[in-house]
């Protein structure tokens, strides 16, 4: 099991997928999950990547293709940039009101308010030094439904990365410990569950068979 939690990312990420539909401005990829060690559940996968004059969408759907019921959880591990040379000066907006605490393998072990920690971007604030690997959650929604992280440079260049209300969580790394990312870019990872939710239980989801679960984010 990833340390991450999210089992259908560590099972299908090196996976071979087909291009089922292929548009100038869209393409769908499809997959099937079929059972082995560690998920014994047949899932059928489908990630639609559309781009429009509002920014890019993504949606995954997942259908229990199996007898049993299923658990399902689904992340994606999208990095921002704003064309900063670290992410330092990046003015970042987090609408969280709970942040994981997580130990040395960085699984959770429980949450806490970001009130009055390094991790309060509820008003947008400069990153600075602060090393993000961080889970949150209690996401704020505005009337659309949708809650959006907001980074901003200092020259104006702004990203927005939105998740629909199936994403409970976000992941924010700085990316410090990695040579290839070493602070140059921001990830932001829309989650439909915590880490290690496939051993806590927490927010997973449970598909019936034939049942199916759809989830959007998107980059504007």
């Amino acid at each position: 099991e990833p340390t991450n939690g999210n089992a259908i990312h560590g099972l299908v990420r090196w996976d071979s997928w087909r291009a089922a539909e292929r548009e100038q401005h869209r393409v769908v990829m499809e997959h099937t999950l079929h059972p082995q060690p560690g998920y014994p559940f047949t899932l059928a996968l489908a990630i639609a990547y559309a781009l429009s004059d509002d920014g890019l969408r993504v949606t995954t759907t997942a259908t229990n293709a199996g007898r049993e019921a299923c658990p399902y959880g689904s992340g994606m591990h999208p990095y921002l940039t704003v064309g900063t040379e670290t992410v330092d000066p990046v003015v970042l907006r987090v609408p969280a009101h709970s942040v994981l605490r997580s130990d040395e393998r960085s699984l959770p072990t429980g949450s806490m308010p970001v009130a009055g920690t390094d991790y309060d971007f509820r008003e947008p604030r400069a990153i600075g030094e602060t090393v993000l690997d961080n889970a949150f959650t209690g996401l704020e929604r505005d009337d659309d439904g949708l809650a959006r992280v907001e980074l901003r440079a200092p020259d104006g260049t702004a990203r927005t990365l939105w998740v629909d209300d199936t994403y409970t969580h976000v992941m924010v790394f700085s990316g410090d410990p990695l040579p290839d990312v070493a602070r140059r870019a921001l990830a932001v990872e829309p989650m439909t569950c915590p880490p290690n939710a496939f051993r806590s239980g927490d927010s997973l989801i449970r598909l019936e068979p034939g049942a199916t679960h759809t989830s959007a984010w998107g980059i504007a």
